[in-house]
């Protein structure tokens, strides 16, 4: 009987030693501070940006013109397009920016179109009775931009606006002048001219570099009706 005592109070000494060496924590103490990874970031505080893009341009004057024996005999030419010539013209275009900031770049942009007009031969010039034929010729155009992007954090999405000044050359546009050798005609020549550009956009990052974009410019073309719009779309790559 001693014996089993003995044996009893040696078990609840040994239990007792190993509650006191157990450390007990409350429901609080327990949790742990889980930190979460810090979301990814697509666009940089100081990148390059080079995109390639795909242009429709659209006149800002109706293309109204008078029929040829009005033009010719009274000199009254119609409304339309001084510089593209039609109502509209295809094309595309480059630009290089740099992003010194996250929200402010200096670029160079430059494009071409492929513009469609008409011209007037006059019978005072040719043999032939007078006439419109039409005018394909080229449209180029190169500025210097200022742009203004707004990131989103942690998106992909950037807005951006951006001006831009420069020229523009290859328009055409009809002339009466008045030849030494006969009474009135009309002349055609490329011409150039000084213009500003205006323009907002949105850009969706693919991957951190790159991007596709899309934006709407307003070019504001030295001399009256030659102003055009251009809507544009295409890829970006950022370094």
């Amino acid at each position: 009987m001693n014996k089993l005592i003995l044996a009893f109070l040696a078990l609840s000494v040994c239990a007792c030693s190993a509650f006191a060496g157990t450390t007990s924590y409350s429901g609080k103490e327990m949790k742990q501070t889980v930190q979460q990874a810090p979301c990814p970031e697509w666009y940089g505080d100081r990148e390059w940006n080079v995109s390639l893009w795909g242009a429709y341009a659209f006149t800002g004057t109706e293309n109204n013109r008078t029929d040829k024996e009005t033009a010719d005999d009274d000199g009254i030419l119609g409304t339309y397009d001084h510089f593209l010539g039609g109502d509209h013209a295809w094309g595309g275009g480059a630009d290089v920016k740099y992003f010194f900031h996250r929200y402010f770049g200096l670029g160079v942009e430059g494009f071409g179109l492929a513009g469609k007009g008409l011209h007037l031969i006059t019978d005072h010039i040719t043999e032939n009775e007078e006439h419109y034929v039409n005018e394909d010729h080229g449209v180029g155009g190169a500025f210097g931009t200022f742009t203004l992007r707004y990131p989103f954090q942690c998106s992909r999405f950037s807005p951006y606006i951006w001006g831009g000044v420069g020229g523009v050359f290859g328009g055409r546009n009809d002339h009466r002048i008045r030849p030494y050798f006969s009474t009135v005609g009309v002349v055609n020549d490329d011409e150039s001219r000084f213009a500003g550009q205006l323009g907002g956009g949105l850009e969706v990052r693919l991957t951190r570099h790159i991007g596709w974009m899309g934006d709407f410019a307003w070019n504001f073309v030295d001399g009256s009706q030659n102003d055009f719009g251009m809507v544009r779309t295409g890829l970006n790559f950022a370094f």
